[in-house]
């Protein structure tokens, strides 16, 4: 399992046989792309956290960062924590 050290600590994690090697967070079969759909759908943090009873609000702005970074554009990320979460 390999460990993004970029994102807020080891939250968003990769294991080639887990989920297709896909961005996980914090090794369960979450993929951080679950999360980023269900935010692009119109989800509230809030609504995502009921949702997925096993997530904590820093696994979201986790989620976030790392999709951040992946398109390099770092104020993208402030703005979509701040006003998101």
């Amino acid at each position: 399992m390999t460990t993004d050290r970029h994102s807020s600590g080891s939250r968003i994690t990769a294991n080639p046989k887990q989920c297709g090697g896909r961005p996980c967070i914090r090794g369960m079969r979450i993929r951080v792309s679950d999360v980023l759909d269900l935010f692009a759908a119109g989800s509230t943090a809030a609504q995502i956290l009921e949702e997925m009873p096993d997530l904590e609000k820093e696994d979201l702005q986790a989620a976030l960062q790392y999709a951040s970074r992946k398109i390099d554009y770092p104020r993208l990320a402030l703005r979509s924590i701040k006003r998101l979460v």
